[in-house]
C-alpha cells in the first residue's frame, strides 16, 4: 500500500507549485514584498496560530499513542510560544501597534481555515484531524526551503525564512508525516479517503492564506 504521505503529496503537486509561484512568496524571496502586505500576513498568522494551537491540543487529546500525544501537545505549545515570539519581533520591527494588532479580526480566509480545522477537530475522526493539520507543517517547510535557496542577501524577511527552513523544523515535519502514515496504515479505505480530502482542503487554504495576505483581503461588507 502506498504511504498516505506520498499519496497526499502527489495529489497536491499542482497546487503546491502554485503556492511556490504566488507573488507573495516570490517577492518575499526577492526581499521586495511590501511592508503593509507582510504586516497583514503576520497579524493574520498570529490570529491563525491561536486557533491552530487549539486544533493541535485536541489532536493530542485524541491521539491513540504516547508518541503522538507528546508531539501534538508540544506543537500546540510551540505554536503559541515560539512562533508568536517571532511575530512579536516582526510586529515591532515593522511598526505595527500592538493595540492595533490586538483589535484585528481574522480575514475571511483566516476565519474559514481555522473554522475548518476546529470543525474537523470536533466532528471528524482523529485520522482526519491529523491529516488536516499536516499541510501547515509540510507546505511551510517546502516553501521555507525553496525561498531559502533563492533569497537575496540582507533580505528584510530573513528571520521568517530562517525559521521555516531550519532543520529543526524539518524534524518536526518528518514527525507529523510519520504520525499520519501510521494512522493511515491501519485505517479503512473510507477513512484514508477522508484523510486525503482533509489534507487537500487545508492545502487549498494554505494557497488562499498567502494570496489573501498579498491582497490584504477585506470582508466584502462592513458592519
Amino acid at each position: 500500500m502506498t504511504r498516505f504521505s506520498e499519496w497526499a503529496w502527489r495529489e497536491t503537486a499542482d497546487l503546491r507549485r502554485g503556492i511556490l509561484d504566488l507573488p507573495f512568496n516570490r517577492e518575499l524571496a526577492a526581499g521586495t514584498l511590501s511592508q503593509p502586505r507582510f504586516q497583514f500576513y503576520m497579524i493574520q498568522d498570529a490570529l491563525y496560530l491561536e486557533q491552530y494551537a487549539r486544533a493541535l491540543a485536541i489532536a493530542a487529546a485524541r491521539a491513540p499513542d504516547p508518541g503522538a500525544i507528546e508531539f501534538f501537545a508540544r506543537a500546540s505549545q510551540e505554536a503559541l510560544v515560539v512562533e508568536r515570539a517571532l511575530h512579536g519581533g516582526f510586529l515591532e520591527r515593522f511598526g505595527v501597534d500592538p493595540a492595533d494588532a490586538a483589535r484585528a479580526e481574522p480575514s475571511p480566509t483566516c476565519y474559514g481555515y481555522t473554522n475548518f480545522l476546529l470543525a474537523t477537530a470536533q466532528r471528524g475522526s482523529y485520522e482526519e484531524l491529523a491529516a488536516a493539520v499536516l499541510p501547515c507543517f509540510w507546505i511551510y517547510w517546502d516553501v521555507g526551503k525553496r525561498i531559502a535557496g533563492e533569497a537575496v542577501a540582507d533580505n528584510p524577511y530573513q528571520a521568517w525564512i530562517d525559521t521555516y527552513s531550519d532543520p529543526a523544523f524539518g524534524e518536526a515535519v518528518e514527525a507529523v508525516i510519520g504520525i499520519n502514515d501510521r494512522a493511515a496504515a491501519g485505517a479503512a479505505t473510507v477513512t484514508r479517503d477522508a484523510m486525503l480530502a482533509a489534507f487537500k482542503r487545508s492545502a487549498r487554504y494554505e494557497w488562499m492564506f498567502w494570496d489573501s495576505a498579498y491582497r490584504q483581503e477585506p470582508w466584502p461588507v462592513a458592519i
